[in-house]
């Protein structure tokens, strides 16, 4: 039987590995190469490969083999060993063209070329002791057979010890104060010359113990946090009781569909399941009472029902506390006292209400006493520790934070960020906040002082979701980074039986994201880091080799570019010189990028219409609210047409001669003519897109044919046929275990072919940390 390779098996030699130059941290699946300003953290399965590249050292491995060994009992597709492989070099910074690591074998697998040494850091250490300075400290050979035997080997011992090296064009200290005193300037600089030899010198001395670089200190010496989750696949939605003993959060368990809700040390121990969903219903949002007895969660099922459940922290029955909408379910934590829980904007029968609290005795809502405001979304709201204030993030992901006495009364706004906030939670002082935010791609933690307005960056790349124990400045957060590759699936009409294909566009090591077609349907766009950052790429559909980026542009990742009718221009919005959106007009054939004058702030989205003189705008309208502009671009300054407030996304539909948008408030969506008029604006669905989804859909341009990605625990990228007049409803499942990217996906004019981004690399963790006191860099445009 295969021998699964897993970086916590517990036969390793080691749980650090020196592969060349590079330190593999085995359980964080973590590789250091140096120079680099941090580890990079690979998959479960690019872990498993390396092992057993490693366990045959210096010999060509087949793929079937790696196969055999990393996917047993599975059908994987080829494509996996070539992304794991691909990961790995990655990670070694490998030089393209110049293998050092990992040797490609054509038509037979890889061999392992750079040199392997387990490390073992308590032999390293006794060795250290027992023998003078410059013997071999023990470390652990991999063989062939995967064996590891114990060898003293000088020449490690000395590429283990860390050398003191002078500093560029200063002379070596020699202990003498007298000659050296002139100026104040130089008396504290050879000080510390002095103190630097000194210890070098003793380091050094005969007997001394080398100095042995520990693995682990080097590949956590940057990182104030530690993972203490492993699993592969996602771990999300983290909360910790009050003592920060315990963290609670969602995931899926083994041999399950569905997520449930886990329980754990914080240490990196093995989880308890704490809550079992029957059929397809999945398990989300935990949050700890004050008492840190009890959890509250959400559970949502596919036949459109959501509850609130509470259950004891330790186990046990669950009681239902309360209904929620399945299509836009609520945030919400626990009252200061633990007997309620406060509420967010809800989408209920009598329309969209503010925050509301629910008392758990008697199961009564109360409405939390506060002007809403036209328009707006107030969520995921929380009582500070003195219980004195209510924070609250209003009209994300434009979103901003405001609070209001605790009692109610007039909300005020705290920041001027505009900003797609990932999570928030406050720290026990009841004077800061820690929130994750979206920035180009990426998430970072930031910590936001309320009395001085002043928000600082923890310094955490890929971060988001905190959460903060009640009693101390202790966290719990998400780490997740996911990598996605380009995709065309041609779709065939499944009720004669016909197969889909998915086909991989354009591949790399990076992210691609947000396809736009032409309506020629031979040209595409999207947007890639393959650069290094974020740019807008070209290629000929027919000719794969024409792919080239399009320089001058440096788009956000929050909406694709609009292609014109005749398919010669592309419009996208992106930072200008001093970081503010504005929209660029591009023409591939020549690669001219020309800046225009849209006369709105800060504008999101720019889409072409089927008449060049028009564009369609959407920008901010204050508050974090969004309006939808019309503008006729054949004036100068260009005159506004029309406009409709509350649309988070839009498209043209030539082919009936009509505008389709998403709202920011609810779920479903609308249609207007192409001038906005206001009679002409109404719902044609209810129910999709939903909100948190409200970019995955899109429409044919000669058909007018309507497509809708969803996602069910049984398929992960699930292609919806939206009901038309000419056309029924359909259901395709696209890819059962890779999901596509939230940002939106392209159709192909006909609407017989996809193209969107799917995930070549996607999980999540959960870190650990102790908050810092002064986080690291200030970030300006706050309020008091």
């Amino acid at each position: 039987m295969p021998r699964t390779h897993e970086p916590s098996t517990p036969s390793l030699p080691a749980e650090h590995l020196r592969v060349g130059d590079c330190v593999v941290d085995i359980p964080l699946r973590e590789i250091r190469a140096p120079g680099a300003r941090r580890p990079r953290r690979i998959t479960p399965k690019a872990m498993g490969v390396l092992l057993v590249l490693v366990d045959h050292a210096d010999r060509v491995v087949s793929r079937d083999a790696l196969l055999a060994e990393v996917w047993p009992d599975t059908l994987p597709t080829d494509d996996v060993v070539t992304q794991a492989v691909t990961q790995l070099r990655k990670a070694f910074d490998e030089d393209r063209g110049n293998p050092r690591y990992i040797e490609t074998i054509a038509k037979n697998g890889y061999r392992l070329l750079a040199k392997v040494r387990w490390l073992v850091p308590e032999q390293a250490a006794a060795a250290g002791e027992a023998e003078p300075a410059g013997e071999g400290a023990s470390v652990a050979t991999a063989g062939a057979d995967g064996a590891a035997a114990a060898v003293a080997t000088p020449a490690i011992a000395r590429a283990e010890r860390i050398e003191p090296v002078p500093l560029p064009n200063q002379p070596r200290p020699r202990g003498t104060w007298r000659s050296l005193v002139a100026t104040v300037a130089v008396v504290l600089v050879l000080v510390v010359l002095l103190v630097w030899w000194s210890l070098a010198r003793q380091a050094h001395a005969p007997g001394a113990a080398p100095a042995a670089l520990d693995p682990a200190r080097v590949a956590n010496a940057a990182r104030p946090y530690r993972l203490i989750t492993s699993m592969p696949g996602f771990e999300v939605q983290p909360t910790l009781s009050p003592d920060a003993a315990l963290v609670a959060y969602v995931a899926i368990p083994d041999g399950q569909r569905g997520t449930a809700i886990l329980v754990q040390t914080t240490d990196q121990t093995p989880p308890r399941q704490l809550t079992r969903p029957s059929g397809l219903a999945e398990d989300s949002a935990p949050a700890w009472s004050p008492d840190g007895r009890s959890i509250a969660f959400l559970r949502v099922d596919p036949a459109r029902a959501c509850k609130v459940l509470l259950i004891a922290a330790n186990g046990g029955a669950e009681r239902e506390i309360g209904d929620c909408d399945p299509r836009n379910p609520p945030t919400f934590e626990w009252t200061p006292d633990g007997r309620g829980l406060i509420f967010g904007s809800m989408q209920t029968a009598q329309g969209i209400v503010g925050m509301r609290v629910l008392d758990l005795a008697s199961g009564e809502w109360r409405a939390v006493p506060y002007r809403t405001g036209a328009g707006n979304l107030d969520l995921s709201p929380r009582f500070s520790p003195d219980g004195r204030w209510i924070v609250f993030l209003r009209n994300n992901p434009q979103g901003d934070f405001w609070r209001l006495p605790a009692e109610g009364g007039t909300a005020e706004r705290l920041s001027q960020l505009s900003a797609d906030v990932r999570g928030w939670d406050w720290l026990p002082d009841s004077r800061s906040i820690l929130f994750g935010r979206m920035i180009d791609g990426d998430t970072r933690l930031y910590r936001l002082d309320l009395e001085t307005g002043q928000a600082r960056d923890l310094g955490i790349e890929s971060a988001q979701f905190p959460a903060v124990a009640a009693s101390r400045p202790a966290a719990a957060f998400v780490q997740r980074k996911p990598y996605f590759g380009l995709f065309r699936v041609v779709l065939g009409d499944t009720s004669k039986g016909a197969v889909h294909v998915v086909d991989p566009l354009f591949p790399s090591s990076a992210r691609d994201m947000l396809p736009a077609v032409a309506p020629d349907g031979r040209q595409i766009v999207f947007f890639s880091d393959r650069s290094g950052s974020n740019h807008l790429w070209w290629a000929d559909l027919d000719q794969p080799d024409s792919l080239r980026m399009l320089p001058g542009v440096t788009p956000g990742t929050r909406y694709g570019a609009s292609w014109s009718a005749d398919s010669g221009r592309v419009s996208v919005v992106g930072p200008d010189a001093d970081g503010r959106n504005v929209i660029f007009e591009v023409i591939p054939a020549s690669g001219r990028v020309t800046r225009l004058p849209a006369p709105v702030d800060e504008p999101i989205q720019a889409m072409q219409l089927p008449d060049p003189n028009r564009m369609l705008v959407l920008a901010g309208a204050g508050d974090g609210r969004l309006r939808l502009h019309l503008f006729d671009r054949s004036r100068s300054p260009w005159k506004l047409l029309a406009a409709i407030d509350d649309v988070v996304e839009a498209k043209a539909d030539p082919a009936h001669n009509r505008l389709l948008f998403a709202r920011q408030t609810q779920s479903g969506l609308w249609q207007a003519d192409l001038g906005l008029a206001a009679a002409s604006i109404r719902q044609i669905d209810d129910s999709e897109p939903v909100a948190d989804r409200y970019r995955l859909w899109d429409v044919a341009v000669a058909t007018g044919e309507l497509r809708y990605m969803d996602q069910q625990p049984t398929c992960l990228s699930l292609m919806r046929r939206m009901a038309t007049p000419e056309l029924p409803p359909s259901v395709l499942c696209l890819d059962q275990s890779r999901r596509s990217a939230i940002n939106g996906f392209s159709l192909s004019p006909r609407g017989d072919t996809v193209y969107l981004a799917l995930a070549k690399w996607d999980g999540a963790d959960i870190g650990y940390m102790d908050l810092p006191e002064e986080p690291k860099t200030f970030v300006p445009g706050w309020l008091n």
